[in-house]
């Protein structure tokens, strides 16, 4: 049931990221970072209960927390909406390529914490513009559908939802390579027809 419910939840949260999460910036952002909380919250929960996650009414309760908490911080502030943004793609991003070279736990965490460093940096660099909205929103959101739809499979297990355990999946089965590629240029060619010039921060004015 937790499985499903979870699974259900990414592929919401990822199609609204990859397919409008340049068009309507604040409110998807706040969606990401709700469905971000709502993870951390769990693991949170379930590192603390040893309690597999979403195991029983404390997990879905630090899930609901986390959820509101980060979603609401992410609509409110710029800088968290950044941080959360970047820093959750950036970390599956960094932990997903070192666990394609079969990398050990320590580094595979390691890359994942470079890689939320490196996009937070550009992030508020750059000012978000919005060719790098629209190709973060699709590759998290392309990522986080994925996920959804391997936990509903059963290919991918609810205490292994992890970006590394993700890429061992990908690397094990090829059509969720395909369904991810698919749903990332349709993610990026959708958005930039409605592209503007505008980028995240005009949208906290």
């Amino acid at each position: 049931m937790s499985q499903t419910v979870l699974g259900i939840l990414a592929i919401v949260a990822g199609a609204v990221f990859c397919f409008r999460g340049y068009l309507a910036l604040r409110s998807v952002i706040g969606v990401w970072g709700a469905f971000v909380g709502f993870g951390l919250g769990a693991a949170l929960v379930a590192l603390l209960t040893g309690e597999p996650p979403l195991a029983g009414l404390l997990g879905w309760a630090g899930a609901i927390v986390g959820a509101l908490l980060l979603g609401g911080l992410a609509y409110t502030f710029y800088a968290v909406a950044v941080i959360l943004t970047m820093g959750s793609v950036g970390y599956a991003l960094g932990s997903g390529a070192a666990a394609l070279f079969t990398a050990t736990p320590w580094v595979v965490v390691v890359a994942g914490l470079v890689g939320a460093a490196i996009l937070v940096v550009i992030a508020l660099a750059a000012n978000m513009p919005a060719l790098l909205l629209i190709l973060v929103a699709a590759v998290g959101g392309a990522s986080a559908i994925v996920a959804g739809i391997a936990l509903l499979m059963g290919v991918l297990p609810l205490s292994g939802a992890e970006p590394d355990t993700l890429a061992q999946a990908l690397s094990e089965h090829w059509w969720l390579n395909v369904a991810y590629l698919v749903l990332l240029v349709v993610g990026i060619v959708t958005q930039l027809r409605h592209r503007s010039t505008a980028d995240l921060r005009a949208s906290y004015r």
